[in-house]
């Protein structure tokens, strides 16, 4: 029974181990790119499944104990409440965890060099399109890839709706 509650290791050691997975998991999310985190697909959640279970002995190292279960735990909700924290409180911070939001298309042209670097297949960029009612490309005014992978499509201005606006 005391096995159950026994650390294999100095508790310090399960918060380094936690640290260390901690950023490497965020800088590999971070690098995946922003499109990828956006939507979650079957393939994107059998990945984040297996990526959990690859980084498991890395961070426990081997541990079973619910000592370290709950140090772990403990030191990963830490990490995210830190980063959370320092991101809402410095822009620089947030720049570099968060990313900024990148242009996709403007006044009705697409940034097709843009949309391959972001992974943003035509297909999700014509449903944002959609998303958005507006019909054809010619009538976007900007669209930008958000931080968090969702794309936001804000309608051109034409000069007819511009006087149309005037008269009102």
């Amino acid at each position: 029974m005391t096995d159950l509650f026994q650390l294999s290791a100095p508790w310090w050691v399960f918060v380094l181990r936690a640290t260390v997975i901690y950023l490497l998991v965020m800088l590999l999310v971070r690098i995946s790119g922003k499109r990828a985190i956006g939507q979650l697909t079957p393939l994107d959640l059998v990945l984040l499944i297996l990526i959990g279970n690859a980084v498991q002995n890395g961070i426990n190292g081997g541990d079973n104990s619910l000592t370290g279960a709950a140090v772990m735990a403990t030191t990963l909700i830490a990490l995210n409440y830190a980063v959370a924290y320092a991101t809402s409180h410095s822009k620089r911070i947030e720049r570099l965890v968060e990313g900024v939001p990148v242009v996709l298309a403007r006044d009705g042209k697409v940034f097709t060099t843009v949309l391959r670097r972001e992974l943003v297949s035509d297909h999700d960029f014509h449903e944002a399109l959609r998303m958005g009612n507006i019909r054809c490309v010619e009538d976007v005014g900007i669209a930008l890839l958000e931080t968090n992978g969702h794309i936001t499509v804000i309608p051109r201005l034409r000069v007819d709706d511009a006087h149309d606006g005037q008269r009102n």
